[in-house]
């Protein structure tokens, strides 16, 4: 009983984008890419304990793995599935030293990686530089260029849908099982045999491997890269997303994305009606996400999924 309202909803977005105007598809596309960034952030601080605010900085490695390689020859598959492995070894390299960090501490340093990959990005001539990496071709799948909305939407619901299996294979695994141990007690679960330091870092790889995969399909789907794509808001964003989904869980940020990207896009179109001021879609996003955050922490704290279930469980 308890798979009937994933498998409805999967059902309900898997029949949508052929429903929908061409920009409100693009949306749909975007928000799926949110929501397969987001799955990561939730499995690093809802199961692993560790709080990243630089992980649009993963969804930018992979976005210009791929389309770098796609600007110079390799074939767009095979950029694509380059994309998650780039980010991988990356986190790695990044993770060794800052994993040793907690808390606040980390958070901040992983802010300071996105800052630095900004700056190298918007110096670098061989990624555009400033500009931006323009002439990414299409992805090619079986011999088909995807050229419309509706073919990356199918492929942004593939993604997102893998990642949600491999999250929840992760969660239920021995693996899973330390890193909540760890989350709770870190010397408790160290007492107990967990590798914990260990277990951090492959869950922050793979939680990088989401964004780089994620950052792929946006490469491709767009077709032009710049700094500018990938803000530090961006980060902050995924973590909101994750937070107001609900940590530790696996549908929460799918609903984390949903609300965000949906409330955004409403307020942007405000944020852009005559006599509205140019900075106001900027203002405007920030206040959601600051009352967002307001809201859920006071009346939702463990975030719209895991309230739902409860209420479901408890209907009294």
């Amino acid at each position: 009983m308890k798979a009937w309202p994933i498998v409805g909803a999967a059902a309900v977005s898997l029949a949508l984008p052929p429903l929908l105007p061409e920009r409100q598809l693009s949306t749909y596309v975007l928000l799926l890419l949110a929501a397969t960034v987001t799955a990561g952030v939730s499995l690093l601080m809802g199961y692993a304990g560790q709080v990243s605010l630089g992980q649009a900085a993963f969804y930018a490695i992979g976005a210009y793995a791929a389309g770098l390689s796609a600007v110079h020859g390799v074939p767009t598959l095979i950029g694509l599935l380059a994309a998650p492995v780039v980010a991988a070894l990356a986190a790695v390299l990044i993770g060794a030293p800052l994993l040793r960090l907690r808390g606040h501490h980390l958070a901040f340093a992983t802010l300071a990686v996105h800052l630095i990959l900004l700056s190298l990005l918007g110096q670098g001539t061989w990624a555009g530089g400033a500009i931006g990496l323009q002439g990414i071709p299409p992805l090619t799948l079986a011999g088909t260029p995807l050229r419309d909305d509706l073919g990356y939407a199918y492929l942004a619901w593939v993604v997102l849908a893998l990642v949600l299996l491999i999250s929840r294979n992760v969660v239920d695994s021995r693996a899973g099982r330390g890193l909540r141990a760890a989350a709770g007690s870190e010397i408790a679960a160290a007492a107990g045999g967990v590798p914990v330091g260990g277990y951090r870092l492959a869950v922050f790889a793979l939680s990088a491997a989401f964004a780089g995969l994620a950052g792929g399909v946006y490469a491709f789907y767009l077709g032009y890269l710049a700094p500018g794509s990938f803000p530090l808001l961006l980060s902050i964003e995924f973590v909101v997303m994750a937070v107001v989904g609900g940590l530790g869980t696996i549908t929460g940020p799918v609903a984390g994305a949903a609300v965000l990207t949906l409330l955004v896009q409403a307020l942007n179109q405000l944020g852009t009606q005559g006599g509205m001021p140019s900075y106001a879609p900027v203002v405007l996003s920030y206040a959601v996400y600051a009352l967002l955050l307001v809201a859920v922490v006071r009346y939702l704290p463990r975030g719209i999924v895991p309230t739902l279930t409860v209420a479901r469980k408890d209907p009294s």
